[in-house]
């Protein structure tokens, strides 16, 4: 597993979880379709409503054809660091769901619920795997939807930008110091027995 090296989390959560995040420098280094594909392996067997499975996953590879375009679509904040990885996967879900009684088209409540769910176990399962991946959602999602030929019932949520773990000191200056692994709201701001807190209002 990769290591931040930088301050421990505390919590009781397992250490698979606290020692995850999410980095923006990488190692600009390839990854094999194999490789790529065991992580988006784990995606595939993520949790979903009635078993719909309603995410898929559209990737380009470092050194492929495709890979510039991939970039191409991210906003350029997101380009100038995600050029460095190893991989782009973006993240959609199937928004619409057909009664298999009726015929009847109607929404899926739960698919951006289920979508990331998959997307978790990807970044879970590339942390497990020696990468680190990093999900942004700044890039031209209307572009993405027609360069990808994304059908209408499908949205894009986000991209997983996936790589090997680079050196701080390869990131402009003002990105360094975010560069660790953050903390977290304490439980009980996120967490509330029997009704949500009257006093709550954030």
């Amino acid at each position: 597993m990769v290591s931040a090296n930088t301050h421990k989390r505390s919590s009781s959560a397992a250490p698979f979880i606290l020692e995850r995040w999410s980095p923006r420098a990488f190692v600009p280094s390839d990854i094999a379709q194999t490789e790529l594909l065991a992580l988006l392996e784990a995606g595939r067997w993520a949790p979903s409503a009635y078993n719909r499975q309603p995410w898929r996953f559209i990737y380009a590879r470092r050194s492929t054809p495709e890979w510039e375009r991939f970039l191409s679509l991210l906003v350029p904040f997101n380009r100038a660091w995600a050029e460095h990885a190893s991989a782009v996967v973006y993240v959609a879900s199937h928004r619409t769901i057909k009664d298999e009684k009726t015929g009847v088209t109607q929404d899926n409540p739960t698919h951006a619920f289920d979508a990331g769910a998959a997307s978790l176990l990807i970044q879970l399962q590339a942390f497990h795997d020696g990468w680190v991946a990093h999900p942004v959602s700044g890039f031209d999602h209307e572009a993405a939807q027609r360069q990808f030929n994304v059908p209408e019932e499908y949205v894009l949520h986000a991209a997983l930008i996936i790589g090997r773990l680079g050196e701080k000191e390869s990131l402009p200056e003002y990105l360094q110091s975010k560069e660790q692994l953050s903390d977290r709201l304490p439980l009980a701001n996120v967490a509330f027995s029997g009704a949500w807190p009257e006093a709550d209002v954030s």
